[in-house]
Parts: structure tokens; C-alpha cells; sequence
């Protein structure tokens, strides 16, 4: 009887140690992952130029390496669906675009693209592209020029 008792009144004496240390774990998971968190920005952008539309979705990590969507939409010649990747150098933005075209067996494209930031905006750059060994890439010595862009990217509350 007496064992028994010990053995009670010993589980019962640890009950709160066991509780406090599955709310520590909890606590410490959400902790590391409001810090991970913290570490990603996302913003949205949209831009139209006539009839054509784009929308933009970008994740920055640490401030500089960016992942995200861009899908445009033009009138005349269906639509641009896909993926970027890269960035931050100084002002501008540059990615790689993989991107489809077509519904129907559609065709997998992947480019160059560069977005200068004012403002609050973000400017599609205008440049050479040229292909060597299956990459496309801006040609060296070329400028991007962003006076001539067609689109303007402006932010928009992410969906």
C-alpha cells in the first residue's frame, strides 16, 4: 500500500514537469518558426500596358534572394505562366523567368529578366538577351534600358 501510494503521489508530483516541458518544445517551434518567418518578405505587384496585364508575386529572403510568380497576360498572344528566381544587386532586380506558352503541349521558356525598384515600383527592363550553351543571359556591354519598359509594376495587396 505504501508503494503504491509513493508511486501516485510521485506521478502526480510530475505531472506539471512533463506538462512544462511539451509547452517549452511548442513554444520554442513557434518561436523558431515566427523567426523564419520574419526572415521572408512577400509583396505583389500588378502593371498594365494597354490591353496587356502582368501580376507579380515576389518572396524576399534576407533582403536580396527573391523567388516568385510572374503571369502576363497578353491580349493579342494568350498568356506568359511561370516562375522567377534571383536577386537583389543595389536597385535592381534580377531573375530568371521559366515560363510556359500554350495550353495544349505548351512550350517551356526560361530568360533573363530585370526589374529596376523606384519607389515603390518596380520597372521591367528592356535588354539584348543572347543564347550560348542552352542559357539565355543579357549580352555583356548592353545596356538595360528602363525608360523604354511596357510594363510598371506597382504594388497591390497580395491575395
Amino acid at each position: 500500500m505504501y508503494m503504491k501510494k509513493t508511486m501516485i503521489y510521485t506521478m502526480l508530483a510530475a505531472m506539471p514537469l512533463v506538462y512544462s516541458c511539451g509547452q517549452n518544445t511548442e513554444k520554442s517551434n513557434s518561436d523558431n518558426a515566427a523567426k523564419q518567418d520574419s526572415l521572408f518578405t512577400n509583396e505583389c505587384y500588378a502593371a498594365v500596358d494597354s490591353n496587356d496585364k502582368a501580376d507579380l508575386t515576389v518572396k524576399i529572403h534576407n533582403g536580396k534572394e527573391v523567388t516568385g510568380n510572374l503571369v502576363i497576360n497578353y491580349f493579342e498572344k494568350g498568356k506568359n505562366d511561370g516562375v522567377i528566381d534571383g536577386g537583389y544587386r543595389g536597385d535592381t532586380l534580377f531573375v530568371d523567368y521559366t515560363f510556359k506558352i500554350g495550353t495544349e503541349n505548351p512550350t517551356v521558356y526560361k530568360n533573363p529578366l530585370a526589374f529596376l525598384k523606384r519607389g515603390d515600383s518596380l520597372i521591367l527592363g528592356v535588354g539584348q538577351i543572347e543564347t550560348s550553351m542552352g542559357k539565355s543571359y543579357f549580352v555583356k556591354g548592353k545596356p538595360i534600358r528602363f525608360d523604354r519598359s511596357k510594363f510598371i509594376f506597382s504594388p497591390v495587396d497580395c491575395k
